[in-house]
């Protein structure tokens, strides 16, 4: 509005001065005037703010802009050559072409910083916003042109794809003409007129739900994309949207930002980008001053820091322009709505097959005659019917068919977990924690271990210096004089130098630190308590070289030149451990240099760990001064910096407090069944320090490291793959560790059978998020690499949130089974009321418009109320659920077989005797049996919210939703029935026949109560019995669903336990065998693959162009027989450790003779076994079942040597130690 004012002002100032000219001209100037600026700055206004976070659209209101002056001249829009003398296509071109000689035609780096007035020191000056604006008129704002919004009306088209509405409306067309034409307007638009209304309303609410869920995904889309970018502005460092850098800003880079903006390169040291999205190139490129200073958005920084100017933003940038020809697909299927899908398409199926049915069976009663009327006369009689009432008929029992369908299949089970999804992901914003892939919710209910970091997840990573270790002694008291000056001048060289942090005098607000925590938290003490002036020490040196840090070196280094005298410094920042194996001497308090030998290095390293051991984070630096260099030598000494025989200048103890809550949320999580692993990089005391704090390792346990409990990531790395996958699970704090350790566990832990899920906020920790199954970046300190490798992004760097995930994921699968439950129990009963009806009385007691009432009640708003129920706490009471168990388990087939049967038993009775029993007319009596019906399902909505617990109202009062829904539902029925009685073919119902019908439904709450008392077992109890039959179905079409349902391989031996029980030899290839397999051997019948690595066959012999086929646990356990093995592998446990060890579900072991030799079992040197003589034991194998505990007989006997099957090693080796 100011800027109208001011537009209006200013231009009635100038018709005023120059009203000699002609006035008419003036007036057109005016308006001209008026309206470009005021639109223009509003519209600029409106656009800057699309994308702003909310924190920082309230700052936009205050923008002033200043009063015009009458020597202003107002310009095209297009026009900013007073202003700019570089234009946005030449700065677009010149990042595009990568150009060296245009960028020396400009004047360099700082000739394109000139052209668009920018101090590249200090920055742009975010007050004056004038300066803003006319930044974004003239070069644009850094947003991408967005692919068009799907309107509502592209819903409602969705919706009308579907074939079933289509026959539905066919059918509703030739009713309402048909009866139009027999019983005129007023009376026959009835019958057609409701099935349109009700096809309306399935539709509308269809679309609607649709509508609401995508534009919920559009929200949380762009939320995600909203990356803080840090930036230099009016001299200091600030974080800002990336929707709000304009061209002419400065932009800090570090390992694993993203590109915001096309840019010139400033300054940095060994700055590496990963253009790889760009140009497909897997090789890092370094940027430097020359020959390669620009920077293209969309890559990510792989090594070292710098900072930018931007000159290109949003669709001028490289990145803008490939985007824009790039449509995103929103339509991402998790794997629970694919299985959901095939769900929906065997009802829908069975539905069909039903309505079918009754459809010709209908059609044989009709035109066999034994269809009456009202009046009890036939409504076909030959000849005589008109063929108008024969269409018209026909039309009625096609609509009655097609409604079947509708009602049959389950449309509802995808719209269920859209909705759960929605809210979830929602609710879980609020939570601080955003998802990013919609897999993710589901998964994390299944997660069975949590590998977590500890800085800034269990720790509030707020660090502060509170030890400080000069040679031997303590300093507790850190000042100028305590200090000898030539120690304390080193020290602040090795501060300030070496850092990527930076200090801001404020004259408001004091002093700023910026930069990462620990950074920080040595920048602070070294200003505050060693008073170290940061400004002064680098003016008076020059950084030659820098070694960045990064989370696999655990260091940093930095090559620096006194500009006084020429010296040259070299000063190491890092672990404290690993600082000190540089070292060779070390200065004391007088600044006196000392020898590092043995015996004071064991002193030092005490130091460390009783720091380290009071949870303390342990930084040392140290120092080398080198020979004074010419400019000549330079250039050489820049590539090395040495790090040997340093000179240890002292140790810090950085304290980071656990966070109030995490030592709850890990007992909740152990509880829940969930193990938890810490993994950090932090030395070995510190971890085992904080991980008692957090209660993840139990206190006064010192024995942790002796069990394998505590680890080092390079003892973790150097275990032999036997090792590694047998100490993998008692494995619980692995400390200096690096990302390949953490990716290595990751892996050994998926391969044991474990749902991972991973906590990461480096770059380098990219490959163990995205071989995790639910990867969780950190919002706060996570990299930008880190965060797109994620699936979840914890907002709050907090592992409570974490806690708070698992139990949103186990909520999402809870709330889909008890839709499930719900909505099958009405599929059974409306299919088994309708088609024995049908069969027995040739009508169906449902009309099509009853029957889509009944679809939308369970459909839409079944799924709107039981979707959006909160965690309860007995969620975490329970085991995570497996990968591989039943969506439909045996309590919910219990609940809704018992439910529809009793449903099934009441609409019957009321079918065939109620007219008798009430003494009501059949209209009334149909009238019940709807009635009856939609109140059964609402009382069943109630059992519905406890799949398990007895009583259905616990906690209903949190939930407004479900309540206003049931209340809706039952308002709209009561309409239905006493209000729109032709439309949904009702007859009104007294106060006593509305008893019965609420009496009838209310009776499922104590059915409910009864049945839920019946234990049920948890593997469905007719998996045993038809195993056998469709043994050769699955296995020979490889029909993976089949095998889940089946309960994965266990449950496939375990329902042929008693086959294997009678020590059947291998060669005779019956049902229940278990065969070990060695390379060239022939699969001698149909199985499943139950242990092995590197599996491979050949099924050139079975398939036409096939190979090597790889067989697996997860994707393709299946072996066709005739195959045969391709590579070295080893299959079973059973042949490796063919003394004693167990094989899946059984253990097995080789009686006496069975080897061609006695072995005595010695210490010494290992048992060998060659290989002709395990070929004899193989063709002598017996199974015998022991009876074994699996994990005793894993104890007892551990195996080395996992290339036992390769032609080139022959032999078995058997640690008789361990052997009992």
């Amino acid at each position: 509005m100011s800027s109208i004012i001011h537009a209006n002002f200013h231009s009635k100032s100038l018709v005023n001065q120059l009203s000699a000219l002609n006035k008419r001209r003036w007036h057109l100037a005016f308006v001209a005037i008026y309206c470009s600026r005021a639109f223009k700055e509003v519209l600029l206004i409106r656009d800057s703010e699309i994308f702003l976070i909310p924190s920082k659209r309230a700052t936009k209101k205050s923008i002033k802009f200043p009063p015009l002056s009458s020597d202003e001249v107002v310009i095209d829009a297009k026009d900013f050559s007073c202003f700019y003398n570089i234009n946005q296509p030449s700065l677009t071109k010149l990042v595009k072409e990568k150009s060296l000689n245009q960028l020396k035609e400009f004047g360099g780096v700082e000739g394109v910083a000139t052209s668009i007035n920018i101090n590249i020191h200090h920055g742009i000056n975010s007050s004056d916003d004038q300066d803003m604006l006319q930044r974004i008129e003239a070069f644009g704002i850094n947003t991408y042109r967005n692919n068009p919004k799907k309107g509502f009306f592209h819903f409602v088209w969705e919706a009308f794809q579907d074939p079933t509405i289509a026959i539905l409306l066919a059918c509703a067309v030739f009713s309402l003409g048909f009866g139009i034409k027999e019983n005129g307007p007023k009376e026959g638009w009835y019958d057609g007129g409701s099935i349109f209304v009700a096809v309306f309303l399935v539709i509308s609410v269809s679309a609607i739900s649709n509508f609401r869920q995508n534009r919920q995904f559009e929200k949380l889309s762009k939320v995600s994309s909203n990356i803080q970018i840090e930036v230099v502005r009016n001299g200091r460092r600030q974080h800002i949207s990336i929707f709000q850098i304009v061209v002419g800003d400065v932009v800090c880079l570090k390992i694993g930002d993203q590109v915001p903006a096309d840019g010139l390169f400033l300054e940095g040291h060994s700055l590496r980008v990963d253009e790889s999205s760009m140009t497909g190139e897997s090789d890092h490129l370094e940027v430097n001053h020359n020959p390669n200073p620009f920077l293209i958005s969309g890559t990510k920084v792989a090594d070292g820091y710098g900072q930018m100017l931007v000159t290109s933003v949003g669709m001028n940038t490289t990145w803008g322009e490939m985007m824009s020809s790039v449509t995103r697909d929103c339509n991402e299927k998790t794997p629970l709505q694919t299985r959901l899908n095939k769900l929906t398409s065997t009802i829908g199926k069975l539905g069909l097959a039903v309505a079918f049915l009754v459809l010709v069976v209908l059609l044989v009663r009709y035109f066999t005659g034994q269809t009456k009327d009202a009046n009890g006369s036939r409504e076909f009689d030959g000849s005589r019917t008109k063929a108008d009432a024969v269409i018209n008929a026909v039309v009625k029992i096609i609509s009655a068919a097609v409604t079947i369908v509708v009602v049959a299949i389950p449309e509802g089970l995808p719209l269920a977990v859209t909705l759960t999804l929605a809210y979830s992901m929602k609710r879980m914003m609020a939570d601080q924690a955003m998802v990013r892939k919609l897999s993710a919710c589901e998964t994390m209910g299944s997660a069975t271990t949590i590998c977590t970091d500890k800085t800034g997840t269990l720790t509030l990573n707020r660090m502060t210096v509170t030890k400080f270790w000069m040679g031997k002694d303590s300093v507790q008291k850190t000042s100028g004089d305590s200090i000898a000056i030539n120690v304390l001048e080193l020290l602040h060289q090795a501060v300030c130098l070496n850092t990527t942090g930076s200090v801001y005098r404020s004259i408001s607000s004091g002093l700023e630190f910026s930069g990462s925590p620990t950074e920080k938290a040595i920048l602070s003490w070294a200003v505050m308590e060693m008073n170290m002036n940061m400004e002064r020490v680098k003016q008076n040196y020059s950084i030659l070289h820098v070694d960045a840090f990064n989370s696999e070196k655990k260091r940093s280094g930095v090559l620096a030149k006194n500009n006084a005298n020429n010296s040259i410094h070299i000063h190491w920042k890092g672990a404290a451990e690993m600082m000190l194996a540089m070292c060779s001497h070390y200065y004391d308090l007088e600044g006196e240099v000392k020898l590092l030998d043995h015996l004071e290095r064991k002193k030092f390293n005490k130091i460390i760990q009783g720091m380290a051991a009071s949870s303390l984070r342990c930084i040392a630096f140290a120092h080398k001064q080198l020979s004074e260099a010419s400019d000549d030598d330079n250039g050489e000494i820049q590539q090395t910096l040495e790090d040997k025989n340093l000179i240890l200048l002292g140790i810090v103890g950085l304290k980071d407090p656990c966070r109030p809550g995490v030592k709850k949320a890990v007992e909740d999580c152990q509880y829940a069944g969930v193990k938890i692993k810490m993994i950090t990089g932090d030395n070995v005391f510190t971890a085992r320090a904080i991980a008692t704090e957090c209660g993840i390792l139990k206190p006064n346990n010192h024995e942790a490291n002796d069990n394998g409990l505590v680890v080092e990531g390079v003892e973790f790395r150097n275990y032999t793959d036997e090792e590694r996958m047998e100490k993998v699970d008692k494995i619980v704090v692995m400390a200096r560790s690096s990302p390949f350790d953490k990716h290595l566990m990751v892996k050994c832990l998926k391969q044991k059978g474990h749902v991972v899920a991973v906590t990461g906020d480096g770059t380098n920790d990219a490959p163990a998020l995205k071989e995790a199954d639910i990867g969780l970046s950190m919002g706060i300190q996570g990299t930008e690499v880190a965060k797109q490798s994620s699936d979840i992004v914890i907002l709050d760097d907090n592992f409570a949130s974490v806690t708070t995930v698992v139990r949103w994921g186990r909520c999402v699968y809870n709330n889909i089974q008890k839709f499930i439950q719900f909505q099958l129990t009405v599929n059974v009963a409306a299919l088994v009321i309708n088609f024995v009806a049908a069969i027995s009385a040739g009508e169906v007691p449902l009309t099509a418009v009853q029957l889509l009432w009944v679809n939308l009640i369970m459909d839409t708003l079944g799924a709107l109320a039981l979707a959006t129920e909160r965690p309860t706490k007995d969620l975490m009471d329970k085991p995570p659920i497996g990968r591989t168990e039943p969506l439909i388990t045996n309590v919910m087939w219990r609940n809704l077989l018992s439910q529809a049967l009793y449903q099934i038993s009441v609409l019957l009775t009321l079918q065939f005797k109620g007219e008798s029993i009430f003494d009501v007319s059949t209209r009334v009596n149909d009238t019940l049996i709807f009635n009856t019906f939609v109140f059964c399902q609402v009382f069943n909505e109630f059992n519905a919210r406890k799949l398990e617990r007895k009583n259905a109202f616990e906690g209903i009062h949190r939930n407004k939703l479900f309540l206003g829904i049931i209340g809706v539902t039952i308002v709209l029925q009561v309409v239905m029935v006493e209000l729109l009685k032709r439309f949904a073919n009702t007859e009104r119902l007294n106060w006593g026949q509305w008893g019965v019908c609420i009496g009838i439904a209310a009776a499922s709450w104590p059915i409910g109560w009864i049945v839920k008392c019946i234990s049920v077992p948890d593997k469905p109890v007719f998996i045993v019995d038809v195993i056998p039959e469709c043994l050769p179905e699955f296995a020979h079409l490889k029909n993976i669903e089949q095998l889940h349902l089946l309960g994965g391989v266990p449950g496939v031996a375990s329902s042929l336990k008693s086959d294997a029980e009678k020590g059947i030899q291998v060669f005779e290839a019956v049902v229940g065998d278990i065969v070990c397999l060695k390379t060239g051997d022939q699969v001698p019948a149909d199985g499943m693959y139950m242990d092995g690595n590197s599996l491979q066959v050949d099924e050139s012999s079975m398939q036409e162009g096939m190979e090597s086929v790889e067989i697996n646990g997860s994707l393709n356990p299946f072996f066709p027989s005739g195959t045969k093995g391709r590579r070295e592998f080893m299959v079973f446990d059973a042949l490796i450790g063919i003394l004693a060890t167990p094989v899946a579900i059984a253990a097995t072991a080789i009686p006496e003779g069975i080897l061609s030799r006695n072995i005595e079992v010695s210490s010494g040197s290992p048992i060998e076994l060659t290989e002709s003589e395990v070929d004899n034991a193989i063709q002598k194998w017996v199974v015998q079942v022991m009876g074994f505990n699996v994990e005793q007989v894993r104890e007892n006997c551990t195996v080395h040597s996992p290339e036992i099957l390769n032609s080139e090693k022959t032999q078995y080796y058997l640690d008789k130690e361990e052997y009992h």
